[in-house]
Parts: C-alpha cells; sequence; structure tokens
C-alpha cells in the first residue's frame, strides 16, 4: 500500500488569507495528520435548542453548524466556509446513523443536504445513508463523504463514535466486534472511503453516557448537552466526547465508573493506526456558545 510522506501531503494543502485552508481533492483526514501538533475541534453548544419543546430547534441546529464550519475553516461568512469543504462537482454521501432509540437528528440531515445544494452540488448527487451505502448508488460513486452520528455507550465498542460510524462500509461488520473494536480505524483505508471525508460531526445534543445491555436505551441515561463536536479529524473528535461521557458518567454515578468495555479504538486509531490526534494536550478545543456544565 503507498503511503502518503508528511511533505506530499503538505503539497496538497495551499494557505490562503486568514490562516484556513482550501482542499483541492485533499482528504481531510489526512489533512488533520499533517497538523497533528494542534489539531482543531470545534465546539458549539446553545442553551436554547430545546426551548421549544423535546425536539431541536431546526434554525438553531443550522446556526450552530455554520458557527462550527465557520470556526474550523477561518471563514467569517457561512457560504465561504461551506465552499472550502466542498465544491460543486461533488457527489456527496452523507453517513448518518439510524439507530431508532438515538439517530441522527433529522434537522442536521436537512442542514447538510441544504448547504450541499447552497456550495453547488445536484441534489441527484446527493444522498444520506447508514446500513445501505454499499448499494446506495451515490455512495458507490461519491467524491465526498461527510460523517455525522450522535454520540452514546456501545455494547461492543464502548461507545459508538465518528470512527465507528463507518462500519457499515465493511461487508463483513461482526469481523470488527473483537477486542472492543479495536481495529476500527482500519476502515478508513476501505476503498468506499479512502481519502473521501471531508467533515467530521459527532452530535451531543442528547448524548446517552450509560447502557445495560445490548441496544439499551432508557431516558434515564441521556441528558441536553445541547452541543455539537466538528472537526477534520475524527479521532481528535471522537476523543473529546468521550472525555465528556466518562465526565457525565463519573457524576451521575458519583464515582469512577470506567466503559465496560473500554473505547480503546480511539486511542488505538492514534497510536497504532495514525489515522488522527487522540492526545488532548494536542487538541486545541474551540468552544462557541453556553459552557455551563460542559466538561471538558
Amino acid at each position: 500500500m503507498n503511503t502518503l510522506t508528511r511533505r506530499d501531503l503538505l503539497k496538497k494543502t495551499v494557505a490562503v488569507a486568514g490562516g484556513s485552508a482550501v482542499l483541492l481533492n485533499m482528504p481531510v483526514d489526512a489533512w488533520a495528520e499533517t497538523h497533528q501538533a494542534a489539531v482543531k475541534v470545534v465546539m458549539v453548544r446553545n442553551q436554547h435548542l430545546f426551548a421549544k419543546g423535546d425536539k431541536p430547534d431546526a434554525d438553531i441546529a443550522k446556526q450552530m453548524l455554520d458557527q462550527a464550519v465557520c470556526s474550523l475553516t477561518g471563514n467569517s461568512n457561512p457560504d465561504a466556509a461551506w465552499k472550502t469543504i466542498l465544491k460543486p462537482t461533488d457527489v456527496l454521501g452523507i453517513k448518518s446513523n439510524q439507530w431508532d432509540r438515538l439517530p441522527t437528528p433529522a434537522v442536521l440531515e436537512q442542514a447538510l443536504r441544504e448547504r450541499a445544494v447552497k456550495v453547488g452540488i445536484r441534489q441527484a448527487n446527493i444522498s444520506i445513508a447508514d446500513r445501505s451505502v454499499l448499494t446506495n448508488r451515490v455512495f458507490q460513486k461519491s467524491t465526498a463523504l461527510i460523517n455525522i452520528r450522535p454520540m452514546r455507550t456501545h455494547a461492543w465498542s464502548g461507545v459508538g463514535s465518528l470512527i465507528k460510524n463507518y462500519i457499515p462500509f465493511s461487508p463483513k461488520m461482526d469481523s470488527f466486534h473483537p477486542d472492543s473494536c479495536a481495529n476500527l480505524a482500519t476502515l478508513f483505508d476501505f476503498p468506499a472511503v479512502k481519502g473521501k471525508t471531508r467533515l467530521h460531526i459527532l452530535v451531543m445534543f442528547t448524548p446517552q453516557f450509560h447502557h445495560l445491555a445490548p441496544h439499551h436505551f432508557s431516558e434515564e441515561y441521556v441528558w441536553k448537552y445541547n452541543g455539537l463536536l466538528v472537526g477534520f479529524d475524527p479521532v481528535a473528535v471522537d476523543s473529546i466526547g468521550l472525555r465528556i461521557i466518562e465526565a457525565k458518567r463519573n457524576e451521575y454515578f458519583k464515582e469512577n465508573r470506567p466503559l465496560n468495555p473500554p473505547a480503546k479504538h480511539i486511542a488505538l486509531a492514534d497510536t497504532q493506526y495514525r489515522l488522527g490526534t487522540a492526545d488532548p494536550a494536542k487538541i486545541n478545543l474551540v468552544k462557541i456558545g453556553w459552557d455551563l456544565n460542559s466538561f471538558v
């Protein structure tokens, strides 16, 4: 397998005014890897997200997403910010998560679709899918992916993370279950994925911090965190999300309550598979908005 060197990767990144980056057909996962000394993750929280009831406010959710992308790219204008991530000629697969107890919020899926159309991507070249990605025609010819899912604890991998969200790209998903799904990072080398991911969005609207059995869900173990974590590096974003889940568990149980099984795949994605950065000391966490009980 041919491996790009850091110098090769840097040649594919062009700096523009304001310190942002224009992505020239370059995998954003790789872009993040070249900046491991200070990988940027943006947290946006809004205390009014659920002010109208149990469903997130669509306008606030869209605003949060735009705020995150603007901060991440260094552009103050949302239209300009999204154009550094997507281009009109892209064929875009939005890899969502459809677990019925805690799915990716429809307001965010719609916001992503609207942003892609505004960039100039044809509706026919945009698809949102989860388990059907290998048979979905748009995903089969995709040039760009956006990875989005809610954060929750998980019976096989410790947490359902952005890294784990790509498991449907494998025709043998069960093969990743041994050893707490330790090798999930290898999914990013699959042909349907490699070099295509433009953005990672970990939804922290109502994350789940505990479960009692596989596929278990209880309102007791979710809370309104009202947040999004967004970045170019899935490992860094997952690492921050994991810290929040662990801190919430300790607060709720009033003791140190480690995940069982441990979410080892996140650390190993860094130390063994070099997918990205898991070390909090190397992550530049930018916090926007409501900061009460952020846990990080």
